[in-house]
């Protein structure tokens, strides 16, 4: 049950958002064992004075069309399904919508089953 938070500038298009999202879940249901119907995603846009990042980090050049992506998932995938997620969105967002594999950068949070709550007031993995 991934939730995904994805920041970005602002000033794109929807179709361009769009893209991201349909993109990136492909990515997941190819190889994070993600469902199709699994598909929460939260898009945020940010002025250039709330959106700071090192343009240069770890020697990756970094431009102004960088993404954040905030994966909260459970905590039960191996590092190799880890890394294939890794690779995969960086391919897929390279092919739509058009985005460079430095600008992509990727936070994996892995909580118990039992953190989740998606809807009712129930705890359906606990």
């Amino acid at each position: 049950m991934p939730l995904t938070h994805i920041a970005l500038r602002s000033g794109k298009s929807e179709s361009y958002r769009k893209a991201i999202c349909d993109s990136f879940h492909r990515a997941m249901t190819e190889t994070f064992d993600v469902s199709e119907d699994n598909d929460f995603i939260i898009i945020t846009e940010h002025d250039a004075a709330n959106f700071r990042y090192d343009a240069n980090y770890l020697g990756i050049d970094r431009s102004s069309d960088l993404v954040f992506i905030q994966i909260t998932a459970n905590n039960t995938r191996t590092i190799e399904q880890k890394k294939a997620l890794f690779s995969r969105v960086a391919t897929a967002l390279a092919e739509d919508p058009g985005l460079r594999s430095e600008d992509i950068f990727i936070s994996l949070v892995e909580v118990e089953k039992e953190n989740w709550s998606l809807g009712n007031g129930l705890a359906q993995y606990a």
